[in-house]
């Protein structure tokens, strides 16, 4: 099973081996970079071109390790014992009736090997990471209401990626492959770009970029990645522009700039302060 990139996704041979070295040694791959530079799409278009299914977490600060993997539904079993299940068919004596499994647990449980994604593991805390330590490594986890070990049936291909917002503990690291996106050199951007705009004039692109790099070097709180720079050419391209414009002149610069204090530094209009 060999992954080697799609018609939508530009793959560098550093990316392409270590993507296919951790899916052979079943090891989760974390992938780390600014956001926007195509590490979660990585996970979408492995999913595609293998032919596998996806399971997936967007992971957030209230996370707990154990939910990814299930949750069990007391209230809902405390209401069927005392009003009924209706025609639910959920039987109270049951427990597995009240059994929710998350993505690891439907990934673990699958009969068909599937792609488990964690996305943004870096905005859980600590303590759910350390949760996931064992269960990752060990492709199994245990149900504590019933003492019950769900062991994967066939174990996913894992990727997990990082914004860097907060820094993933040691042991964490340990447990998985390691590779960071670099922000792509404009000869690299030029290959991506023409994944999906490949009837583009070379004139408008070379513009385009020029553009689109001085204005990453201007200090801005988020300067635009590589998502904006294809929103911001199709943008272009659906709404007929002739020409990208320059400095101040930059159409549509609301796809490029995001962050309202981005917006009013590149238009040079000093934020009113609060009374």
């Amino acid at each position: 099973m060999q992954f080697e990139g799609t018609d939508r996704y530009y793959l560098n041979p550093e990316l392409r081996e270590i993507v296919n070295i951790a899916i052979a040694m079943e090891k989760p791959l974390l992938l780390t970079g600014e956001a926007g530079t195509g590490k979660t799409q990585l996970a979408f278009e492995i999913t595609r071109a293998l032919g596998l299914k996806m399971e997936e977490a967007r992971c957030k600060s209230t996370f707990k390790g154990e939910e990814l993997c299930y949750v069990y539904d007391t209230v809902l079993r405390l209401n069927d014992s005392r009003f009924g299940s209706g025609e639910t068919e959920r039987n109270v004596n049951n427990i597995w009736d009240y059994l929710r499994f998350g993505p690891i647990g439907r990934a673990f449980l699958s009969e068909d090997r599937r792609i488990l994604l964690l996305d943004e593991i870096d905005k859980t805390d600590s303590d759910a990471q350390d949760n996931l330590l064992d269960v990752l490594e060990d492709g199994s986890f245990i149900i504590r209401e019933i003492n019950h070990k769900v062991i994967a049936r066939q174990r996913p291909i894992i990727i997990i990626t990082s914004n860097a917002k907060r820094e993933l503990s040691d042991p964490f690291l340990r447990r998985c492959f390691c590779h960071y996106i670099p922000f792509p050199t404009t000869e690299e951007m030029i290959s991506i770009v023409g994944l999906h705009f490949p009837s583009l004039p070379e004139s408008f692109l070379e513009v385009s970029l020029k553009s689109f790099y001085r204005l990453r070097e201007q200090g801005f709180e988020k300067p635009p990645a590589t998502a904006e720079l294809l929103d911001w050419l199709g943008s272009m391209q659906a709404g007929g522009v002739e020409a990208p414009g320059t400095g101040k002149n930059l159409a549509h610069i609301g796809t490029l700039l995001k962050r309202t204090e981005d917006l009013l530094k590149f238009k040079g209009i000093t934020k009113p302060g609060r009374i």
